[in-house]
């Protein structure tokens, strides 16, 4: 009898330690999940943010309004509009 209650024991403390184990594992996965998503949600932030600044520099009136004013250019306008001629080389 005394056999198996040391083997009962045995078995009962280390299913108590694999509890403790699982428990761990758990945790430490639920922390990482979490983790994760916030780092996913900051993500989707940024990429929030980034449609927007593509959506507001990419209006043609802000590219012809930084076109003039920081590189200098003009509309195109038929006086000054030259055409080139090809010429076949033999």
């Amino acid at each position: 009898m005394t056999k198996l209650n040391i083997v009962l024991a045995a078995l009962l403390i280390s299913c108590a330690l694999l509890l403790i184990n699982a428990q761990y594992q758990a945790r430490r996965l639920f922390i990482e999940l979490e983790r994760e998503q916030t780092l996913s949600r900051q993500y989707e932030l940024q990429w929030t943010q980034l449609k927007l600044d593509q959506s507001t520099l990419g209006k043609h009136s802000r590219i012809q309004a930084t076109a003039a004013s920081e590189l200098n250019m003009l509309p195109i306008t038929p006086d000054r509009t030259q055409y080139l001629k090809a010429v076949e080389v033999k």
